[in-house]
């Protein structure tokens, strides 16, 4: 049974309120007052209220480290050397089509490198968390691996298509079609998060995804590396997934053949 430091549990505190906000509005969506964000992307009162309970229980419980969220974008703290990166609601428009898949996502950066994540599925109550160099975990009772899968035919991926007035269709269209016709399946399910959470527990075998914020991301990537896993950049092995928004993740195994796929897509 592996027990959270007192770091991850300020998260996991938080994680938990703004989860419990969110089934609420999650069960009243017709009560729901929702605006548009841009093209098919849509933001709600539940987003911004699940954020404000975050950012307010981080603070209170670290003063002074700087916080990146969806909502309210980058605030600078007095602590340069730390910084939390958030989405408060993973999957906006599952949920505002009342489709139960999704999660609230806490990292949290020490200079620079990931040290801490979360990812909080409030309807299923399930919570995969990491440390660095401690592993990743689903709640406190299982330790999380990534898939032993080493064939591409036996493998699932998850991916996310280009949404209306975002990224870059035909190039997705390319890359789909690559992996489709080379494994068992490919899944789309609408919150990135969970998507590298369940990378980091062998449900999925591979992610990819495209024209993604570090908010969607970063907490995921910890998961997956900690869960014996690979993440990298789609298009170079050296640029940083949270600064270009394009990721790759998978096990040891089939992370560079699904890489050499996504490259020969774009040949």
């Amino acid at each position: 049974m592996a027990t959270p430091s007192a770091l991850v549990n300020v998260m996991i505190e938080a994680a938990r309120k703004a989860g419990k906000g969110l089934i609420r509005d999650f069960g009243e969506l017709n009560e729901l007052q929702v605006s548009k964000k841009g093209l098919a992307d849509f933001v709600s009162a539940a987003d911004i209220k699940a954020e404000q309970v975050v950012f307010e229980a981080l603070e209170k419980a670290r003063p002074g480290y700087s916080f990146l969220g969806e909502e309210r974008g980058l605030i600078e703290g007095t602590d340069k050397s730390h910084r939390w990166i958030v989405d408060p609601l993973d999957g906006t428009t599952n949920f505002l089509h009342a489709l139960p898949h999704f999660a609230v996502s806490i990292a949290l950066e020490r200079e620079g490198t990931l040290v801490a994540g979360l990812v909080y599925n409030p309807v299923s109550q399930d919570l995969y968390w990491a440390e660095r160099g401690k592993g990743a975990y689903l709640n406190n009772e299982k330790r999380l691996r990534v898939a032993g899968r080493s064939r591409m035919e036996d493998a699932v991926l998850a991916t996310g298509i280009p949404f209306l007035g975002h990224g870059q269709h035909a190039k997705f269209l390319k890359e789909l079609h690559q992996m489709s016709q080379r494994v068992a399946g490919v899944r789309r399910f609408g919150a990135a998060a969970l998507d590298l959470a369940f990378v980091a527990a062998g449900r999925f075998d591979g992610y990819w995804e495209r024209d993604l914020k570090a908010w969607d991301i970063a907490a995921g990537m910890l998961l997956v590396t900690e869960a014996g896993g690979k993440v990298s950049e789609i298009d170079n092995s050296d640029a940083n997934p949270l600064d270009t928004g394009s990721i790759l993740a998978a096990n040891m195994e089939l992370h560079p053949v699904i890489e050499a796929r996504l490259k020969a897509a774009q040949g």
